[in-house]
């Protein structure tokens, strides 16, 4: 066939595609609501009335025969019936993917975990339903994260209002026996007030430890400092609790190492851990102090006590604001109590400060809590 003739046929096929085409998008436009099944029977159908109309033309052009034509035309409507027939049932399948995909997005939404996602039937809806199944456990883990602070947040909450309340009725007993002139002993009065101030002052304290460090604000003065004094002071502030309760608290194979930290921070945090162990520690018995590196060469402090440890379901909590053991109550030395459940919390958030971590096990005799900082 000459090139001529074969540009006239292009031609008028293009035109005539263009004209069903354009006339098809009007049709989908006015069908963007309408079921996907039914968007796919206008595309097919678009499809074969193109074919049809063009062979049409190309007929009327002298370029087919009557007989061509009319064979042409039958096999083009056979073969746009079948298509027509699996656009509908591909878009029957997709709208019922597509249904699926809409209740498991719902059950998202309203909380529900997607126990197992709905799996279409191409690639594409494969890995959407992967990927929202993946999305729900995350948010169902998520959920059971939050509820699990809420409820440590109450816990707390109740814990402090209780442990405040104890040393502001003390301060309100001890000032109303002073206003009625029924203290015989106004310096034995007035110390015991200046104590249980001294323990309003620390649970203040905690509390504004442990809020700038839940908001990421805690500032860090870093320069290089020896683990041997650090250690030596904790100790040393210790001293006088420690006598008083008759435990004696020991500092050993100290070795002489320097790191780069917060050296008022670092030593809350063994102070925070030598305060725990001699609560928690019978009397007699020796709380041990050892600074030196962990086994992968990590700067560590540990401090060992001689107490009934911890129970194994509780080891998980040790280091959540507000969770205190059994005998987190019992009164330290000087009628001090145990504080408010924070002081491990700000170990916790003390450490992870300086690119650290706190850990805590159980060994024969005790419990041990591990400062390591980074090398």
């Amino acid at each position: 066939m000459p090139i001529a003739d074969l540009i006239v046929i292009a031609g008028i096929t293009l035109g005539i595609s263009l004209v069903v085409a354009f006339v098809g998008a009007l049709v989908l436009l006015g069908m963007r609501r309408a079921p996907l099944a039914a968007q796919l029977a206008v595309l097919v159908a678009v499809a074969a009335i193109a074919v049809v109309a063009s062979m049409v033309g190309v007929a009327n052009r002298m370029f087919l025969s009557q007989h061509d034509l009319t064979v042409g035309i039958y096999v083009a409507v056979m073969a746009g019936a079948v298509s027509l027939v699996f656009s509908v049932l591909l878009g029957i399948a997709v709208s019922r993917n597509f249904r699926r995909l809409t209740v498991a997005a719902r059950d998202l939404g309203d909380g529900r975990l997607i126990k197992s996602a709905p799996l279409g039937s191409t690639a594409e809806f494969r890995a959407l339903a992967l990927e929202l199944g993946a999305t729900s456990a995350k948010l169902e883990e998520s959920r059971k994260r939050e509820q699990q602070l809420e409820a440590a947040r109450r816990e707390l909450v109740a814990g402090i209002s209780h442990d405040l309340r104890t040393p502001l009725a003390g301060i309100r007993a001890i000032s109303e026996a002073l206003e009625d002139g029924m203290a015989d002993d106004q310096d034995r009065f007035l110390q015991n007030m200046r104590i249980k101030v001294d323990q309003l002052s620390g649970m203040v304290d905690d509390l504004f430890e442990l809020s700038k460090i839940d908001a990421g604000m805690l500032t860090l003065s870093v320069s290089q400092v020896s683990l041997y004094d650090v250690v030596s002071d904790a100790v040393a502030d210790l001293g006088t609790l420690a006598h008083g309760r008759e435990i004696s608290v020991e500092s050993s194979d100290v070795d002489d190492l320097t790191v780069r930290a917060d050296p008022r921070e670092l030593s809350r945090a063994i102070g925070n851990l030598l305060t725990n162990a001699v609560q928690h520690t019978p009397a007699g018995t020796p709380v041990m102090v050892i600074a030196g590196r962990s086994a992968d060469g990590r700067p560590t402090i540990s401090v060992i006590d001689a107490g009934e440890g911890i129970p194994d379901v509780d080891l998980g909590r040790v280091f959540e604001a507000g969770w205190r053991g059994s005998g987190a109550r019992t009164p330290l030395a000087g009628g001090r109590t145990a504080g408010a459940g924070l002081g491990l919390a700000i170990v916790a958030g003390i450490l992870r400060a300086h690119d650290g971590e706190a850990t805590v096990r159980n060994v024969p005799g005790g419990c041990r809590f591990d400062l390591v900082l980074p090398a």
